[in-house]
């Protein structure tokens, strides 16, 4: 008997009703695939900043200095802090020429702004993170790398804060102020217990 003749060309594609159980699959692996591009892209941002920080503070590393100061980590911040400064004044000097009717390059000007204040108030506050150069190790690792990604983690991070250039002295003088008024009032504490 003759075989029936099969057909080999595509097959034909099947209609998926929307409201379906497969529908909903595709659906949410379209999601799923969005939600991973999505990270992967923020990832890529977030290290393309880092990397342009690093590189920042790569480039301003006093060559003939083998070794920095907490107090000469904070004047390098304080120095980063201050990186826009001349874009700014570019910035207002292209705005305050006369006969301009809008404001040029604003959407620049604010995210510069934002962005000075955001780092202003994480060094303010609880620290901001750059590379270890108080210890010697880490800053002979830091002035070798080569700005490749890929040895990233071999940069040790260090975070500092305001509070880091004040002198050690004053610190400890607040420290023992509070320990003996702790004790003052322990001492008075217990002679109040011994009279009852």
């Amino acid at each position: 008997m003759p075989k029936a003749p099969q057909n080999k060309g595509k097959p034909e594609k099947k209609v998926i009703h929307p409201y379906s159980r497969k529908a909903a699959q595709l659906t949410r692996e379209g999601h799923k695939q969005d939600r991973k591009e999505k990270l992967k892209n923020e990832k890529a941002l977030k290290l393309s900043i880092l990397r342009d920080k690093l590189e920042w503070f790569q480039s301003h590393l006093d060559p003939n200095k083998t070794e920095y100061t907490k107090k000469d980590a904070c004047e390098l911040i304080e120095s980063y802090l201050h990186r826009f400064d001349s874009e700014l004044e570019q910035i207002e000097l292209h705005n305050s020429i006369k006969g301009r009717q809008a404001r040029q390059h604003g959407s620049r000007e604010t995210v510069i702004k934002q962005t000075i204040e955001r780092e202003r108030r994480l060094y303010d506050g609880y620290g901001m993170e750059i590379p270890d150069i108080v210890t010697t190790k880490h800053l002979k690792t830091f002035r070798e790398w080569d700005l490749d990604l890929k040895k990233l983690p071999n940069i040790k991070m260090r975070k500092f804060s305001v509070s880091d250039s004040l002198p050690k002295i004053k610190k400890d003088v607040a420290a023992e102020d509070s320990e003996v008024e702790e004790k003052i009032e322990f001492k008075d504490e217990s002679d109040n217990n011994e009279s009852e």
